[in-house]
């Protein structure tokens, strides 16, 4: 299916590239989530008109995104949970973990920002990216402890290195 992206994809394309793309993918996502137009005659006329106030709109969602990303430059968020002798959790850290962490330090990024490959679940300092746009990320540092001592000691451990 022929589409128009109405904002950047990663590893699709930008705003405005028209773009063959899986008819499931096409109307499981791109279109109900307003990503994307069907690539008809009667659309490209639309999205010509609208082109402007779409790229005023990305264009503040950048904007916020990079200050998100200058104000989250150098964020640790200190995890604190039970583990074994090992250093094995007894469960995991998610997505959902670090991103309340980091709305409870007063950060507004949601839980969708937040990339994990897979769940932490050993103690230790870990890096972690968010999307806070298509085309803006950050790192930031999770430090995952039994208590806030470890924690302290991880963190300058990790700072030597």
């Amino acid at each position: 299916m022929e589409i128009i992206l109405l904002e950047h994809v990663e590893k699709l394309g930008k705003m405005g590239d028209k773009v063959n793309v899986k008819n499931g993918y096409a109307r499981n996502y791109l279109l109900p989530a307003k990503k994307a137009l069907r690539a008809t005659e009667a659309n490209v006329a639309l999205y010509e008109k609208k082109k402007a106030e779409l790229e005023a709109h990305n264009k503040a969602l950048f904007d916020e995104a990079n200050k998100k990303s200058e104000a989250l430059k150098g964020f640790s968020a200190v995890l604190i949970r039970q583990a074994a002798e090992t250093g094995q959790l007894y469960g995991s850290v998610t997505i959902r973990d670090i991103a309340a962490a980091i709305k409870e330090a007063g950060f507004d990024v949601e839980r969708r920002c937040v990339f994990l490959e897979k769940p932490i679940k050993d103690l230790g300092i870990y890096q972690v990216k968010l999307n806070l746009h298509p085309e803006v990320s950050q790192t930031i540092l999770v430090n995952v402890a039994r208590t806030d001592d470890e924690a302290k000691k991880q963190a300058k451990a990790y700072s030597a290195e």
